[in-house]
């Protein structure tokens, strides 16, 4: 067992945990179990980087707008309304379209901690006014069935709880909670949280051993409860969230649909990862989303009460998605009829999925492992997954976005100013809203920095403010300079993750690999002098007296990087992939002759010249890779010469529909 294993077990016997009453928010100085390790709070960075704090402000002043815009114009707002009793008419769209307003307020709220703005928080109060009076008296909130119980939507079921595998009702409240309990941390509004707490008291009321038994169809409820439980201490809420997934593997009631039903997915156990309890199941199956939100929620189980068996699950579940399941740009998810983890190494390229979703909940999921364990493997595919599988899903302009991401095109997909089922464009949101609480965290004697980011951190720590300024222009170089400013001289160990690309490795498994080149040599100073790099657990670990003007010096080697895959990924057999630092590159065929999927990269390193150039007038800034390549035909047979010119596979399909391909023919 691991040492924050064993912290996690201790935590459970020894971290006061105090009850508050159920409608008054926990005090925030008597503390409950957590993490051993705390990520340092997004509203104590600022982010200075030409890089994330362009996406941020972006997603501040478009994205976020346009989800209001958007629920208003697709009626989700209305739905509210109707159950209201503020306008008549019928319920519109999904049965699970709630969970859109709640996020949308969510992103805004989270926002509004760092960015104050009179008029955003109006907005969200009009619409927290408008909730309240749409939840019934006891606390029940679903429109579709409050505004006509006898003819819900599809998939509702007949009455309530009836039909939990498909109903969505208790997803839709576990993205309330999350919006609740962000609106009350950013503005220390208790409005929505009131609402929220009536609805999880109603929740408490009926589920339980003894009571009704059941699981929800799509998990998210288990980490919206257990958040309410942080702000209000009342362990009703963590003991629920551990109740719904212990419920799984040993409850298969539910309504059973026909094979021609729109629903009869839902039949299947594995899609709802309820074929076995939690605490048994070794491989990721099933639909990708719900998948990665109950990981998660079995970590934070095992943070808030000490069982460890939780958290070892997890991590089993984990290392078969990295080693089997994951795509080159973190996205998971390969098969797209059902949003689901295909079989091992089932890994295609033009279909994949790789929801913006998944990709959401692949960071959620590989933040909590890393605040378990303290190891730099699960930032390495965090950080993966946010330059790649994650940024790729949201547009530059702000208001365009994929929701599947996969990695080749024929050039007929493109970029989608809304969906239907619109659910990733606001999770986009409310992540980029707290990508600066991702980038510092901290235990009780140690501080980590995880993502390198212009920024500037300050945060209490071991009984003084500590100061870190990072000063960088990574992802597209590799040098980092790091200030650390205690207010007081205090002795305690900074761990800096040495990312696995610097150590000769692109994921922590044999999934893929370099294809041979020097991995380069790393360089660190302390206050100007060399000093030698030991990697421990991933990190450099620096273990001092550290005083206020302090200084760290890092050089991270950034070659260009062919990477190949394990070779029972079959599409990928005779291919390569190209990646400079955490950034994965694709070609378009914009740039490469009108083709992209049967370009050919020469074998060796002499032949394809591959050079990088940083172009300030793409995208707003970044860097390409240029070489020489060939187009070839279905057989291999060289067609043509071609110069290659590669971009950032985050940056595709924001200029038109083209032919794209992240793995390109390997010519021998």
């Amino acid at each position: 067992m691991s040492k924050y294993g064993l912290i996690l077990i201790m935590a459970g016997f020894f971290l006061t945990i105090s009850c508050a009453s159920p409608d008054k928010p926990q005090d925030e100085s008597k503390k409950l179990p957590d993490y051993p390790i705390r990520a340092v709070n997004y509203w104590e960075v600022k982010v200075t980087d030409e890089f994330f704090a362009r996406r941020m402000e972006v997603n501040r002043q478009v994205t976020i707008p346009y989800l209001f815009q958007m629920n208003e114009e697709t009626g989700r707002v209305d739905n509210f309304r109707i159950a209201a009793g503020l306008k008549t008419g019928k319920h519109t769209g999904k049965r699970y379209n709630d969970s859109d307003v709640y996020k949308a307020i969510e992103a805004a709220a989270l926002t509004l901690k760092t960015n104050p703005d009179p008029k955003l928080k109006k907005q969200i109060d009009d619409l927290v006014a408008i909730i309240a009076r749409a939840q019934e008296p006891d606390g029940y909130l679903y429109t579709t069935r409050t505004i006509d119980p006898k003819n819900p939507a599809p998939g509702a079921g007949q009455k309530r709880w009836s039909n939990l595998r498909v109903s969505h009702e208790l997803y839709n409240l576990g993205h309330l909670y999350e919006a609740a309990v962000a609106y009350y941390q950013a503005a220390g509004e208790k409005n929505l949280l009131d609402i929220a707490i009536k609805s999880a008291d109603l929740l408490v009321q009926t589920f339980g051993p003894d009571k009704l038994r059941a699981f929800p169809g799509h998990q998210e409820v288990e980490i919206g409860l257990v958040k309410l439980y942080r702000v209000t201490g009342n362990e009703n809420y963590l003991r629920l969230a551990k109740f719904f997934l212990d419920e799984r593997g040993h409850y298969h009631g539910g309504e059973i649909y026909p094979d021609d039903s729109p629903f009869h997915i839902y039949n299947s156990e594995e899609y709802l990862q309820n074929h076995q309890p939690v605490l048994e199941q070794t491989e990721a199956v099933g639909h990708a989303v719900r998948a990665t939100y109950m990981y998660s929620a079995m970590l934070d189980v095992a943070a808030m009460t000490g069982s460890s068996e939780y958290a070892l699950a997890s991590q089993k579940l984990w290392e078969n998605v990295v080693s089997k399941k994951m795509y080159l740009t973190g996205g998971i998810g390969s098969t797209g009829e059902y949003e689901a983890f295909g079989a091992d190494y089932d890994l295609p390229n033009e279909t994949a999925y790789a929801e913006t979703c998944a990709a959401v909940g692949q960071i959620f999921w590989n933040q909590r492992l890393f605040q378990t364990e303290g190891d730099s493997k699960y930032v390495d595919v965090l950080e993966r997954t946010i330059y790649n599988g994650l940024l790729s899903g949201v547009g530059f302009s702000g208001n365009e976005f994929f929701y599947q991401n996969p990695l080749a095109s024929r050039g007929r997909y493109q970029r989608s100013s809304w969906f239907e089922v619109a659910c990733c464009p606001a999770n986009a949101a409310r992540f980029l809203a707290t990508l600066p609480g991702y980038i510092y965290a901290h235990s009780e004697k140690e501080v980590f920095i995880n993502l390198f980011v212009n920024s500037t951190a300050s945060f209490d720590f071991m009984g003084t403010k500590l100061e870190i300024i990072q000063e960088t222009k990574y992802p597209w170089l590799g040098s980092i300079k790091i200030g650390v400013n205690p207010n007081r001289v205090r002795n305690f160990t900074l761990g800096i993750r040495i990312p696995g690309w610097v150590q000769g490795q692109p994921v922590p498994s044999d999934l893929y690999r370099y294809a041979g080149g020097e991995t380069g040599q790393l360089m660190v100073k302390l206050n100007r002098k060399d000093i030698p790099a030991k990697i421990e657990n991933g990190y450099l670990r620096l273990e001092r007296k550290w005083v206020r003007g302090d200084v760290i010096e890092i050089l991270f080697p950034m070659p260009i990087r062919r990477v190949l895959a394990h070779e029972k990924v079959i599409e990928n057999r005779g291919r390569v992939a190209i990646e400079r630092g955490p950034i994965v590159f694709c070609a378009e065929g914009r740039d490469n002759g009108g083709t992209a999927l049967n370009l050919a990269v020469p074998g060796s390193d002499a032949e394809s010249n591959l050079q990088q150039w940083f172009r300030s007038d793409l995208f707003g800034g970044v860097t390409t890779i240029t070489g020489s390549g060939l187009v070839v035909d279905d057989r291999g047979h060289e067609v043509r010469k071609q110069n290659l010119f590669l971009i950032p596979y985050f940056g595709w399909a924001n200029r038109g529909a083209w032919e794209m391909a992240v793995w390109l023919v390997r010519k021998q």
